[in-house]
């Protein structure tokens, strides 16, 4: 397997990216946000998957090598090859794709092109136990730390979960907000607070409002 590709950017393409190692020229398929990031004639280095075929070699090119994990962790999923893979990873980053799994959120998977209602269903319970939770700041196990922890109210532990979870404190706050009157019709009819259903509905919120 070729872990990586390191050498100056010969060529770019709005999928395509040609880097020169050794005198050859490597053709890597890449995502738009990743193109963005390289300069012809500048060094880049890639971390890639071969994708063997047999009618073709395709080398798949990524920002770095945890972005490469999770392409290959997606194309576990049945029904997912290495072209809709790529696809999901060109419209979320890897912990964006972890956190929409990890809180069951179908809308952020239908925003790939190529995934309908049910398709994103079938990938929510295949993927479930796969990716894991979030890497950045405090990553979901933070958030939900976050929530279990200490007699502070359900807004203050919710505020804390989504700040954990990497949104700015006013997206914490609106998102909060937007989730009261669920939790005061909770506590009207006798109980408290639910707040891991509440994190879940601020989650939905705050993927609407971007």
């Amino acid at each position: 397997m070729i872990a990586f590709v390191s050498g100056p950017v010969a060529a770019l393409a709005p999928t395509t990216a040609v880097v020169e190692v050794g005198g050859v020229g490597m053709a890597v398929q890449c995502t738009p946000n990743t193109i963005a990031g390289l300069r012809i004639g500048q060094e880049a280095r890639l971390a890639t998957s071969l994708v063997v075929r047999e009618d073709s070699l395709t080398l798949y090119g990524f920002a770095d090598d945890d972005e490469r994990q999770v392409f290959e962790l997606l194309q576990t999923a049945s029904g997912v090859g290495p072209r809709l893979a790529q696809a999901m990873l060109g419209v979320h980053s890897p912990d964006a794709l972890r956190l929409a799994v990890a809180t069951g959120d179908e809308k952020a998977l239908t925003a790939v092109p190529g995934i309908g209602k049910k398709g994103a269903q079938k990938l929510l319970l295949e993927l479930k136990d796969k990716l894991g939770a979030p890497l950045g700041t405090s990553g979901l196990v933070g958030a939900q730390r976050a929530v279990a922890s200490g007699p502070a109210p359900w807004t203050e532990q919710l505020s804390a979960a989504l700040i954990g979870l990497g949104y700015a404190s006013r997206e914490a706050e609106d998102a909060v907000a937007a989730v009261t009157p669920q939790a005061e019709a909770a506590i009207a009819a006798g109980g408290t607070a639910p707040v891991p259903q509440l994190l879940r509905a601020a989650l939905q919120t705050l993927n609407r409002s971007r």
